[in-house]
């Protein structure tokens, strides 16, 4: 006889929209600030990185399976990003994307990569982009299915067109639709 079992974990997704300066994990560290600012759920842990300098959809989870299903890149779930970049990309620069480009850890896989207008009802960023008055800057719409460190500067910068501001806007699924920066919800699991 096996003892009497108790409740059943339920399994549970946060979306959290991270700001600009915040680490993927809850202590902070120098001059960054941890998910313990904003989020006080116990037992939960991120499910996919996302560098502090970046900001946009972070995913939090306590099922250690969801965990793995939508951080290994072996998945295949799209992250999208938009990036604001230093230029104006051509499409010999987006075709490049899409092809994969040459890292210096190997090439990348295929991307999708379009040029879009400045995403709708962006938050300013704080601090601040950085601005150069001769240079136009111009947004891109990538996904990718793969999570390298620093993956989509590195893809910008490899055809010329360095990153300014990075946002995640989805996860496979998963949008940052509705949600502020620093303000997270509990999501339905797809």
């Amino acid at each position: 006889m096996h003892p009497a079992a108790g409740p059943a974990k339920v399994s549970r997704l946060i979306l959290f929209n991270k700001p600009y300066g915040v680490l993927s994990q809850f202590t902070p560290e120098g001059r960054w600030r941890g998910l313990k600012d904003f989020i006080e759920i116990p037992g939960v842990y991120v499910a996919g990185r996302l560098d502090a300098d970046s900001e946009g959809l972070l995913l939090l989870t306590n099922d250690g399976q969801l965990q793995a299903r939508i951080a290994d890149p072996r998945f295949k779930l799209e992250k999208t990003y938009w990036v604001q970049v230093e230029g104006q990309p051509d499409e010999a620069a987006l075709q490049a994307l899409r092809a994969g480009v040459q890292l210096n850890d190997g090439p990348t896989r295929p991307a999708r990569a379009e040029l879009m207008a400045p995403p709708p009802a962006l938050w300013e960023r704080d601090p601040p982009v950085r601005f150069r008055q001769a240079i136009p800057t111009t947004w891109i719409e990538l996904g990718i299915r793969e999570g390298r460190n620093r993956q989509v500067r590195r893809m910008t910068a490899a055809v010329g067109f360095p990153t300014l501001r990075l946002i995640r806007a989805a996860v496979g699924p998963y949008t940052l639709n509705g949600l502020a920066p620093g303000s997270w919800r509990d999501s339905d699991i797809q």
